[in-house]
């Protein structure tokens, strides 16, 4: 009886892990191609019509006519897809998405993830400087939860629940 009694509370942990675990939220499939904004900028004629999911931190949000455009610093996506930041960036691009986007929900700091195609490029500047950003017309997007963490660094929870009945 011990014998189950620990088999069984090892499947029900396993079971507890496996349902904290996240899946990606953007399906990857074989169209998507795995470049970089950097990259794309520089073969951007042979890139262009091409799927992408790309992600970042946004550094301005514009309201246009039809359609809002977002300038994000590019960073590598981690195994949820969100942007990690603890890695360098990969360049900037401008994310273009149909309609109205609340810029105060899309503020500066604030990660994204996008998927899109890949539509060309657009002259522009950074500061004084001249940048080239590779342009991706949005099909879909995720805008992060705002990072809470406090200043000591991040905080654990854990708990298991149990049941009993009768």
């Amino acid at each position: 009886m011990r014998t189950f009694r620990r088999g069984l509370f090892a499947t029900l942990w396993i079971l507890a892990l496996a349902a904290c675990a996240s899946t990606p939220r953007f399906p990857v499939d074989e169209g998507v191609v795995e470049v970089t904004p950097r990259e794309a900028k520089r073969d951007m004629p042979s890139l262009e019509g091409s799927q992408v999911l790309w992600g970042g931190v946004i550094v301005n949000a514009t309201n246009l006519e039809e359609r809002t455009r977002l300038e994000i610093l590019a960073y590598p996506l981690d195994g949820r897809q969100k942007p990690d930041v603890e890695a360098d960036p990969q360049g900037r691009f401008l994310a273009e998405a149909e309609g109205y986007l609340e810029t105060a929900d899309y503020t500066p700091g604030r990660r994204v993830t996008v998927s899109g195609t890949l539509k060309g490029t657009r002259k522009g500047r950074i500061g004084e400087a001249e940048y080239t950003y590779p342009v991706v017309a949005v099909e879909d997007k995720e805008l992060w939860a705002e990072d809470r963490r406090s200043p000591a660094g991040p905080r654990f929870h854990f708990g298991i629940g149990v049941i009993f009945g009768g």
